[in-house]
């Protein structure tokens, strides 16, 4: 301790026992209990805010000047003219020509127009009859970088042009899943026992051949028998908008980074990676919905690793700062040596046994940069882009005023009733994410496509 003889410190002259006496006791466990307990009310009080009186999310309707302007290829006086002479369709709500729709409502007018509509325009999103869902990964292990509002402004525009989508929170922090409305009671409403239940299939499958040869069988736990029982209904919810659902997360999501080893150990047959990806083709969930959103961890974990085996492409959002470029580098590194580190365990096992070999593959993975000022970060942007070459999204996404709001109500911009705002603000903030969403349609529709020209037969290939 200093004497008064003894100098203080020179920066801001802080004496040290003036310092100490301000301190509190020193902190327990208990006290993280008590932190817990004060930001989940108030995590809870501010998730609120974009809730209506009834203590639920409900979607906004839309004008016909969004219909039309964003939604259904018409003339606004073409579709007043149409819903004079269908009085059946929906007629929306408000007096005068500014009448309102939900997006049931919308959705219901995208199916008279594609059938009676102009036959040279797309009143229907673009989807291949028999090919499977479109699963997109938003993930980079570091935090802060626009990841969640990405992966949930996507899945909006999706279900915005008629898409029907699911979202799975895989953050145990369950960010998604409050912008998404959702109410979560524990793990077992969450992606957990649908891992779970993979493992138990092949514990079960591997106890039919021990018991097949005289051995003893390796125990299913009360946890693997209840999971086996689950489906997917049991874990996904409806949200407040009608063709987005949701498989929900919460806290005790985490204990999956805990307990997956420990099943991989007690089988190490177990494909651990495969799990996600098993369960959205065997639940049939691939056939269900177009476009499946996966939101990761900001981590390189066993579910971000689930989710990554599963998706067709992913997305990497990052900022543009030399810190999130550096972080998105060594991520893209670690991928490479967890993903080429699986392939070459597995396939000198596989090779012995005379197996095909696994092999990881995505459609498209693209880097995209979230939250540009344009005014402050072009230059490192360009620099970014030149690196990453055609990994790396051409659309930089704007952060604007509006994008801001949206956050502090826990909501997405396309919930945000332009109303609030001068249309002029509302077309710019919202001109942002449809951008982004542009960007990301057309790798979806291509991916798709030559799908559609890989399964096609060498005749219907030749006429195409």
């Amino acid at each position: 301790m200093a004497s008064k003889d003894t100098p203080l410190p020179p920066y801001y002259n802080i004496d040290p026992e003036k310092a100490a006496s301000r301190l509190a006791d020193p902190v327990t466990t208990a006290r993280f209990a008590k932190a817990a307990n004060f930001a989940a009310k108030g995590r809870d009080d501010l998730a609120r805010r974009g809730y209506s009186p009834d203590g639920k999310k409900h979607l906004r309707k839309f004008s016909t000047w969004e219909i039309c302007k964003y939604l259904i290829p018409l003339a606004p006086a073409h579709f007043r003219r149409v819903l004079k002479q269908h009085p059946d369709l929906p007629q929306g709500s408000g007096e005068g020509g500014s009448k309102w729709f939900t997006l049931e409502e919308v959705l219901q007018l995208r199916q008279h127009f594609a059938a009676e509509g102009a036959a040279d325009r797309e009143y229907l999103p673009y989807r291949p009859e028999g090919l499977p869902a479109k699963v997109l990964a938003v993930a980079n292990f570091k935090g802060g970088v626009g990841k969640t509002s990405t992966c949930a402004h996507l899945a909006m525009s999706a279900a915005l042009d008629g898409y029907k989508v699911l979202v799975i929170d895989l953050d145990s922090q369950g960010s998604m899943t409050s912008i998404m409305g959702g109410t979560v009671k524990d793990e077992w409403e969450t992606a957990f026992p649908l891992i779970a239940k993979h493992f138990a299939g092949h514990l079960a499958a591997e106890n039919s051949v021990l018991a097949a040869g005289g051995f003893a069988t390796k125990p299913l736990d009360e946890t693997l028998q209840a999971a086996a029982e689950v489906t997917a209904d049991d874990v996904i919810q409806k949200t407040h908008w009608p063709n987005i659902d949701l498989i929900g997360a919460q806290l005790n999501l985490y204990w999956a980074e805990f307990q997956v080893p420990v099943w991989r150990m007690q089988l190490r047959s177990w494909p651990l990676w495969d799990a996600l990806g098993g369960f959205l083709e065997d639940g049939g969930l691939l056939d269900k919905y177009d476009l499946i959103f996966l939101d990761t961890p900001p981590a390189l974990g066993y579910l971000t690793i689930n989710a990554l085996a599963a998706a067709d492409i992913l997305l990497v959002p990052l900022g543009a700062s030399f810190l999130e470029f550096d972080s998105t580098g060594r991520f893209f590194d670690m991928l490479y040596s967890t993903f080429a580190s699986i392939e070459d365990g597995e396939n000198m096992t596989r090779a012995g046994a005379g197996l095909e070999e696994v092999r990881f593959e995505w459609d498209a993975v693209r880097a995209m940069i979230t939250r540009f000022d344009p005014a402050q970060q072009t230059d490192l942007a360009n620099v970014m882009q030149a690196y990453f070459g055609d990994f790396m999204t051409t659309y930089r996404q704007d952060f604007t005023a509006m994008v801001g709001q949206a956050g502090e109500q826990v909501s997405g911009i396309y919930e945000a009733d332009y109303r609030e705002f001068n249309r002029d603000t509302y077309v710019r903030g919202r001109e942002t994410f449809d951008r982004t969403w542009g960007e990301v349609k057309e790798i979806i529709l291509g991916c798709w496509w030559r799908d559609l020209q890989m399964n096609a037969t060498p005749d219907a290939a030749a006429q195409e």
